[in-house]
């Protein structure tokens, strides 16, 4: 069996590319579930472009755009809220919400890492990013809120 990971270094995200994304984050989700629309379904999903890395976009098989990576919210927090609320995994934290924001940015700064360590420096990459819900199996989004920020 070939191993199919890639060979390249991985570059941790400076603390003010990291604050960058926290806060889009946090007000890409406050919204989502301010608006009523955080699901058991609701999907965090991003897209990086990459400087010079000419990488085209894949596609499942209705056609639709995959992103690069994406994470369930309801893993960190309550659905059908309008309010972020962390799930009963957290309930033995002294502090769950922040608990639940930390294991959710943990998780998401580790991917971007993986999907920017091509480049050395992150300055010009993108990050697009969307959250809500998918209408499956084509693909379309049924509500979602983006964001797009250019790391530094």
């Amino acid at each position: 069996m070939r191993d199919h990971t890639p060979n390249f270094t991985m570059h941790e995200l400076s603390a003010e590319n990291r604050a960058l994304i926290s806060t889009t984050l946090q007000q890409l989700l406050e919204k989502l579930a301010a608006d009523g629309k955080l699901t058991a379904d609701s999907l965090l999903e991003f897209w990086v472009e990459v400087p010079g890395v000419k990488r085209t976009r894949g596609t499942f098989r209705g056609g639709f755009l995959m992103p690069d990576s994406f994470v369930y919210l309801s893993d960190y927090f309550l659905p059908d809220t309008t309010t972020l609320i962390p799930t009963a995994a957290y309930g033995e934290s002294d502090m769950p919400l922040q608990q639940a924001w930390g294991d959710l940015l943990d998780e998401f700064y580790y991917q971007v890492e993986i999907f920017t360590s091509p480049v050395s420096v992150p300055k010009g990459v993108t990050l697009e990013l969307w959250a809500g819900s998918r209408h499956r199996p084509e693909g379309e989004w049924i509500y979602a809120v983006d964001r797009k920020i250019e790391l530094r």
